[in-house]
């Protein structure tokens, strides 16, 4: 096969799932549903953190942030993906790869950050009560998530700019429904040490490294937590954490199960389906689970919904 560089290269044909019609009939409408909901309910949460001044607190400035993550990162591939489970046309420019590969890896990856900043603010509610608006203040929140956005987009852009210049060969078939770095780098024929070096370090200290100060941070919470006398304290205290912790466990169990689990040689067309499920599931869930552990945020809707009727 002779290389083509990467001015030779127009588009990329999306595999996905065009060798299984009848599953793909079948996946449109089920993510159709699941993607409104991501984006009514995150979108609910952003409103309503904005909207409520009883909101306003570093806890709920993390939530918005996250829940315009989880918007972020599900309309970077879920739109297209929809187009082309009806359509036969299957294919995305060169360009247009490029981009939805940075957005994706962005957003992704500044989501494992804001989780580890998320638990840190727990950390501190909880381990320095006293001097938490103190330590946690807004110009410092809005450091913290700024930092990881920027840092996030700079990483990806260049994880991105340097798998996307290396030449390709043959045919430009991704085996994947979006352009993914790892399938993307499979059709290439130049030296991919260099890229596989970069995601590999951006791994480690997007994955183990925030997991590691999460646990460590409810190690510390839960040893707090222990130590107040009443049991109706106790419980007070863990609730304010509750649902930051499971959509944590969510997070990172999902990550952990598809990228940790054995390879097999031959791709089985279940793990494109589990990974199409796995990446629209979590954003669809973690407003659910904001809005059932957390008695604020649900007075906020019932009061933002109440608003909106009685001006009608």
């Amino acid at each position: 096969m002779q290389p083509l560089n990467r001015t030779g290269v127009s588009a990329f044909f999306l595999k996905g799932f065009s060798g299984y019609p009848a599953l793909e009939h079948l996946l449109f409408p089920l993510c159709s549903v699941m993607y409104l909901v991501t984006l009514l309910g995150n979108t609910a949460i952003v409103a309503v953190s904005v909207l409520d001044v009883h909101l306003h607190t570093p806890m709920y400035f993390f939530l918005g942030n996250l829940s315009t993550l989880d918007i972020c990162y599900t309309s970077t591939f879920v739109p297209l993906m929809l187009v082309h489970l009806l359509s036969s046309r299957k294919t995305i420019s060169f360009t247009g790869c490029a981009i939805q590969m940075c957005l994706s890896l962005s957003t992704g990856s500044t989501e494992c950050l804001l989780l580890a900043i998320m638990a840190y603010d727990r950390y501190l509610a909880i381990c320095q009560p006293l001097r938490y608006r103190v330590l946690m203040n807004h110009r410092l929140c809005v450091l913290l998530v700024g930092a990881a956005w920027v840092l996030c987009l700079l990483k990806s852009v260049t994880e991105t700019v340097i798998a996307m210049r290396l030449p390709f060969c043959g045919h430009h078939v991704v085996s994947h429904f979006t352009c993914e770095i790892l399938a993307v780098l499979k059709l290439t024929c130049g030296d991919t040490l260099v890229s596989e070096v970069f995601l590999l370090v951006g791994s480690i200290l997007l994955l183990p490294v925030p997991l590691a100060f999460i646990c460590l941070s409810y190690l510390l919470i839960l040893a707090t937590i222990m130590r107040v006398p009443s049991a109706a304290g106790r419980c007070k205290a863990f609730s304010t954490c509750s649902a930051h912790l499971a959509v944590v466990l969510l997070f990172y169990s999902t990550i952990i199960f598809m990228y940790m689990k054995p390879k097999s040689k031959e791709a089985h067309i279940s793990d494109e389906v589990f990974t199409v499920l796995y990446a629209m599931v979590t954003p669809m869930l973690n407003p659910i689970i904001y809005s059932l552990r957390n008695k604020e945020v649900k007075e906020a809707t019932k009061k933002a919904w109440g608003r909106s009727w009685t001006s009608r």
